[in-house]
């Protein structure tokens, strides 16, 4: 793929948003990024945690303040008239997290929709693809609900650990997490790369995402030989931009050039 065709690209200004209206966040100091998405997706998706205060089920999400607080009267009522989805000392799992403009939506045990053993069917997955949830360590909590974390305003820079720290007063996290579980059963060289924020050849989508992030741009092209490709295109000019080339389900390529103000790239630099 040639790296001059993206120059038209990087022309875009820095407040252009690819994403639906709403979805893109601009706070008055710091805003979330892409980067800050996936991070907090990646750190709390399918994460378990210790019920410390009774948690009623709610067709409506319980409403959490991003202070710390939360309405316990609302939250006895929803009990009354729901019941409990899960009582102190119950362990739950996060199975979705959904960040809005000013809040993050978290369904914890499949929400209320569910029946019966809901944890056999949940997947989590990152990418194209999805991997059933390890019930290995199922919950003992008898059902689920819904939360959303409000902040009153568009979400500021945040991370995953940051969201635990604002949930403890009801929910007590596990030091490990799913990821860093996942992470750990990878072939060393993906665990290194990981870990440097690196893609290598061999990688996978869910790697890569793992590392870099999500991309700023996905294009898909297919080789003189018939093979489907498709590049992931990261950085910001003026910098570095990488460029991450997936044949199948596999990294085959990775090249980094310059770009500079006006988007135009200079020669590919070496990949270290």
């Amino acid at each position: 793929m040639s790296l001059k065709r993206w120059s038209a690209f990087f022309l875009l200004p820095s407040a252009f948003c690819l994403l639906p209206s709403g979805s893109c966040l601009y706070a008055a100091d710091k805003k979330l990024t892409e980067d800050d998405r996936v991070e907090i997706l990646r750190g709390l998706m399918a994460e378990y945690a210790t019920v410390k205060v009774s948690l009623p089920r709610s067709k409506k999400p319980l409403p959490f303040d991003s202070a710390g607080t939360w309405d316990k009267q609302a939250w006895a009522e929803a009990g009354k008239e729901f019941g409990p989805a899960a009582r102190v000392g119950d362990q739950v799992q996060l199975t979705r997290v959904t960040i809005e403009g000013d809040k993050i939506l978290l369904e914890i045990n499949g929400g209320m929709k569910g029946k019966g053993r809901w944890y056999d069917h949940v997947q989590v997955g990152m990418g194209g693809s999805t991997a059933p949830i390890s019930t290995q360590q199922n919950s003992n909590a008898p059902s689920g609900t819904n939360m959303a974390i409000l902040f009153n305003k568009p979400i500021p820079a945040i991370k995953a650990a940051d969201l635990k720290k604002m949930l403890a007063p009801v929910l007590e996290f596990e030091k490990q997490t799913a990821t860093e579980n996942y992470v750990e059963k990878l072939p060393e060289p993906v665990q290194k790369a990981i870990k440097a924020n690196k893609a290598i050849e061999g990688m996978d989508r869910d790697q890569v995402l793992l590392a870099l992030g999500k991309p700023r741009h996905k294009e898909r092209n297919v080789s003189a030989d018939g093979a489907e490709m498709e590049d992931w295109i990261y950085g910001d000019p003026p910098g570095k931009i990488t460029f991450v080339t997936f044949t199948g389900s596999k990294v085959t390529g990775i090249k980094e050039a310059y770009a500079d103000v006006g988007g135009s790239t200079a020669a590919p630099l070496p990949v270290r």
